[in-house]
């Protein structure tokens, strides 16, 4: 875990009451709660440059708003189509609190429904600076590119703090549930619009097509809605509401 390599000190007993605010050279020393063997201990640990502009826009963790639920920064590992780390330290997923609002209220809905499940988040914000290395990373002509990732110079509802890339996982192990497809797979048995069609030809299944309809209907309780081309994508507004009450993430 990249947030084990930014600790500063060793784990300290809960017991230090002040919150740690030193400014360092790439951010700010923070810290954090953990739970081993029944005892509280205090991680303390240095934010990232990126994720501290992320603090200062206002936007919120989604782990620290929803205890249970799990996140792998999808464009902070190189298991993405990119094959590349763009997110470097920052792992943790930051939206709107809104968003994060709404997320909590989908979440809730799968408890009440699904206690054995939980989310695993990929995706939330993603600035505009992370988004023109994407872009200029993707291998693809310009023509091509908005096909897989919004262009910078227009911005996406990622780009707002208002788009999550998410799945269900069991709650104990974290294991995510089989989509029938991984994350950022870029094909038709991705599809929600063509789920009838791809379980016709074998290319999922109607357990696949039944995880992805859990996942719609705990996210439709919350208020988001889908696209039609990744099972895993959710929007929280409307391009045109996003602009109307939200400023791009830089």
């Amino acid at each position: 875990m990249k947030n084990l390599l930014q600790i500063l000190f060793v784990l300290i007993l809960l017991g230090c009451e002040s919150k740690m605010n030193e400014q360092t050279a790439t951010g700010v020393v923070m810290d954090d709660l953990v739970e081993v063997g029944g005892e509280q201990f205090k991680i303390i640990y240095e934010v990232s440059e990126l994720e501290q502009s992320l603090i200062d826009g206002g936007l919120v963790d989604i782990a620290a708003i929803i205890p249970g639920i799990y996140v792998d920064l999808k464009y902070s590992t190189t298991d993405n189509f990119f094959g590349k780390d763009v997110y470097g330290e920052l792992t943790r997923c930051y939206v709107q609190p809104v968003v994060a609002d709404m997320l909590q209220k989908a979440h809730s809905k799968l408890k009440e429904e699904h206690p054995e499940l939980t989310f695993l988040v990929y995706d939330g914000v993603r600035p505009l600076r992370v988004q023109q290395l994407m872009w200029d990373s993707l291998d693809k002509p310009d023509s091509i590119k908005p096909l897989y990732v919004a262009d910078p110079k227009v911005g996406g509802l990622h780009n707002y703090g208002v788009a999550v890339d998410l799945t269900l996982a069991l709650q104990e192990t974290g294991e995510a549930l089989d989509m029938g497809t991984p994350f950022d797979f870029f094909g038709y048995a991705a599809y929600p619009d063509r789920e009838a069609q791809m379980l016709q030809e074998g290319r999922i299944t109607a357990e696949h097509i039944k995880n992805r309809e859990i996942l719609r209907k705990v996210m439709a309780h919350g208020g988001f809605t889908g696209i039609g081309s990744e099972w895993w994508h959710f929007n929280a507004f409307s391009r045109k509401e996003a602009g109307e009450k939200f400023a791009l993430i830089r």
